[in-house]
């Protein structure tokens, strides 16, 4: 890493579960030079990483976040792609320092985020043909099948927290392979049962 070395950088650690030490993560991330450090502890497929859509929200235009392995930050290429995604749109970077060819600010880093942006794709695809695969096998079985949901409960989550953290809803429709309506439905979902879990609070 070259001239990411003046950068402000933010860094992101985490462990799965309670009983894990994020101890070597923030050691190895302060020796890099993170001034201010998001510790989490949550699973990788846990959509509510709060410390994570903390860092960013409050990522600045030319901090970079860096992260001890790729694996402290995603859980799969799909959601890695949609991570660096929001990082880069903020004019910020991202930085990995066990695969040193994240890099962002490098052209190398560039090419990685466009072939994410492919695998995340692919990735994408490969789901969508094996949920229609599983449907044909079911039917032929003759089981009967309703209205397969496009998205899961933690997706709906990730859809609700993406627009939060201002992401327009053609952004997050694209990332999740979904309608701009579909998204706008979730949101206002969303926002209508939190004013019905509202009302109800203050009648009791």
């Amino acid at each position: 890493m070259s001239s990411s070395k003046s950068c402000d950088k933010i860094g992101y650690a985490r462990v799965s579960t309670v009983g894990q030490t994020l101890d070597i993560q923030i050691k190895t991330l302060k020796e890099y030079g993170c001034h201010r450090i998001y510790r989490e502890k949550a699973s990788g497929a846990d959509a509510a990483r709060k410390e994570l859509h903390k860092l960013l929200n409050n990522l600045k235009e030319g901090q970079i976040v860096v992260v001890t392995r790729l694996d402290r930050l995603a859980r799969s290429t799909f959601d890695l792609f949609s991570i660096v995604k929001v990082i880069t749109e903020k004019n910020s970077q991202f930085y990995s320092l066990a695969e040193p060819w994240t890099d962002t600010n490098t052209s190398t880093g560039r090419l990685m985020l466009a072939v994410l942006g492919g695998l995340a794709d692919v990735e994408r695809d490969l789901i969508r043909n094996r949920t229609s695969e599983g449907r044909a096998r079911a039917i032929a079985q003759g089981k009967k099948m309703g209205r397969p949901a496009k998205i899961t409960p933690a997706q709906r989550k990730e859809i609700i927290q993406y627009r939060k953290n201002g992401q327009t809803l053609k952004k997050i429709a694209d990332v999740f392979g979904i309608s701009s309506t579909t998204v706008s439905r979730i949101i206002t979902g969303a926002d209508s049962h939190r004013s019905r879990k509202t009302k109800k609070l203050m009648v009791q």
